[in-house]
């Protein structure tokens, strides 16, 4: 058996397709989408993504803001320009790019950003709207993941799901929101003795834990469909996720690649939690 692919970019260009025509007749109203994007400090990764998702901004008809501060801003200076763009009209999503130098408070940051403009979906409120079921910004990368399993008609009512990984950012949502699809869902991490127990018993198996290749042939259920978060480089500088591409491929039933599969779905989630930011401000 050789997996098919998951292909994140031909997703991501398709979905990006129905973003702008959204953002055209939002904008043929008099209302642009707006998304303010801050970024503090000279950290190069950081740059890569603010650049990639300012660039997507403008292809997909958003209007975007990029604000680069130097790594001395004071975290009291953050705070007042996030709420400056709290109060903006013009802006309907808000990312703060992290990580911040040390000295600023990140949470405290992702708190202060109006819920009504968190389209990364890292507010409070918007982890507990998730929780209960209510509707809110999803998290992107989760958020991609879903539709990704959509995309290839994976429907995970009454499948199991394992997710590695427990973060907030990318593991707690995406189990939740596997729940939500009446999943049965298992959460795995660091301290779980037998990871591979799980893992083979699971129909979907998302890895998100940064771990390059941890995930190999051997823990993988015949015909699973296996999705890798992890962003990771090998020994000798390229690209790799938290899956053993190679050796899973030979029996998953479906697999994301890295690069070119989670990746580009993030940035796309994140715009179109944009677009449904500026259509609910529009009435």
């Amino acid at each position: 058996m050789t997996a098919k692919l998951i292909d994140g970019n031909a997703l991501s260009k398709h979905i990006r397709i129905e973003i702008a025509q959204r953002a055209a007749v939002l904008a043929s109203r008099g209302h642009t989408p707006g998304l303010a994007v801050i970024l503090v400090g000279e950290n190069a990764a950081s740059q890569v993504y603010v650049r990639n998702k300012v660039k997507a901004c403008h292809e997909s008809g958003l209007h975007s803001v990029l604000e680069h501060y130097p790594a001395t801003m004071t975290e009291a200076e953050l705070l007042e320009r996030v709420e400056v763009l709290n109060h903006d009209p013009a802006i309907h999503g808000i990312l703060v790019q992290l990580p911040l130098p040390p000295h600023i408070d990140g949470h405290r940051v992702i708190e202060t950003i109006s819920p009504k403009k968190d389209v990364d979906g890292f507010h409070m409120a918007s982890a507990g709207a998730l929780m209960v079921g209510q509707p809110a910004f999803k998290p992107c990368t989760p958020y991609g993941c879903m539709k990704m399993l959509e995309w290839i008609d994976c429907n995970p009512k009454g499948k199991h799901a394992v997710v590695i990984g427990r973060s907030n950012i990318v593991g707690k949502p995406m189990a939740m929101l596997l729940l939500q699809a009446h999943a049965t869902v298992t959460i795995c991490h660091s301290a779980t003795p037998d990871l591979a127990h799980h893992t083979r018993q699971a129909d979907i198996v998302v890895a998100a834990v940064g771990k390059r290749k941890m995930l190999t042939a051997d823990m993988v259920k015949p015909g699973a469909v296996v999705i890798d978060v992890g962003m990771n480089r090998d020994d000798h500088g390229k690209l790799c996720g938290d899956v053993d591409y190679d050796g899973v491929r030979k029996v998953a039933g479906w697999i994301t690649p890295v690069p070119g599969g989670v990746g580009p779905m993030t940035i796309t989630m994140l715009l179109m939690n944009t677009i449904e930011s500026a259509e609910h401000g529009a009435g």
